[in-house]
């Protein structure tokens, strides 16, 4: 039992010898690797943070990048100290990663977005936008998805490809800040022109948050089957034009009508004429349904009129 104890330990002591060196310095790489990697993605974190000019969903991603690769390289210089052929498993991992961005690559796609969205910044969190499945208000940016909700409410998870593939309208970013309200009011044909632009225009005059500057338009915009259509185009800053819009729309409304002007209707004229066969089944035939109609168009000797 004791030879056999002294063997175990002989060849410990031998082994100890032979890699002792190559462990303690594996275990010193790996503190010190550790130790720089987290000690450089702070470093880079921090100056992320100060530089104003980045998005705050940059900040912390050069740092963990710098962390693997920093703990990457020093997982190879540990194998490499005990003889480990890294060369082929950096080729191993190489194919391996390939494999893994074909397999997810929709999802990279959306990566690739979530960067290009970052970087350009077409919007930010709290902006209404119009993308082709309709209208959303943005509440976080990442790299896969954004998330958002719609007007009314309900939350709206939108993938980052769906939106940069896209034309993306911003209504919360407008040029100089301000937007215009475009109303169209008909009026009957028989109302008077001057009148229904003279309420409108004084409308408009009368709205402080109706600015001067671009002007308003106001004039007679179409001739329409059942009115005369008058375009109603004001412009007003941005931050108002919602309550602006709907606060015109019934004070224009109100307007004309109290100045006698009348917001037309859509009509239809209906013309019946009877046809000879239905002449023919009234009382009295063809020429009794003449009488009672008076249909002067009516020809006895059968030739059809227009």
């Amino acid at each position: 039992m004791n030879e056999r104890a002294n063997q175990v330990a002989d060849l410990a002591m031998a082994a100890l010898a032979a890699y002792g060196m190559n462990v303690l310095g594996a275990i010193a790489t790996l503190i010190v690797g550790f130790l720089a990697a987290g000690w450089l993605a702070r470093l880079t974190t921090r100056a992320m943070v100060r530089t104003q000019k980045i998005d705050p969903v940059f900040h912390p991603i050069p740092g963990k990048i710098i962390r693997l690769a920093v703990m990457g390289f020093t997982l190879i210089a540990v194998l490499n100290r005990f003889g480990v052929q890294t060369t082929s498993l950096i080729a191993v991992l190489g194919a391996a990663g390939l494999a893994i961005g074909l397999a997810l690559q929709g999802t990279l796609s959306n990566v690739a977005a979530g960067v290009m969205i970052l970087a350009f910044r077409p919007f930010k969190i709290g902006d209404a936008i119009k993308l082709d499945e309709g209208t959303f208000v943005i509440d976080a940016l990442g790299f896969f998805v954004c998330r958002a909700h719609l007007p009314d409410g309900p939350v709206a998870i939108v993938p980052n490809s769906k939106i940069w593939g896209q034309t993306i309208v911003n209504y919360s970013v407008t040029d100089k800040d301000i937007r215009r309200i475009d109303q169209t009011y008909g009026i009957g044909y028989g109302d008077d022109i001057d009148t229904a632009l003279a309420i409108l225009n004084k409308v408009a005059a009368d709205e402080p948050r109706v600015l001067r500057e671009p002007a308003p338009l106001i004039k007679v915009e179409q001739l329409a089957d059942s009115s005369v259509n008058i375009l109603f185009r004001v412009w007003t800053s941005r931050a108002d034009w919602w309550l602006t819009k709907l606060d015109m729309m019934q004070r224009c409304k109100e307007a004309l009508q109290a100045g006698g002007v009348t917001i037309a209707l859509p009509q239809r004229e209906l013309l019946f004429r009877s046809s000879p066969a239905d002449a023919a089944n009234e009382p009295g035939g063809r020429d009794g349904a003449q009488r009672r109609h008076g249909d002067p168009g009516f020809r006895r000797s059968g030739a059809s009129s227009a």
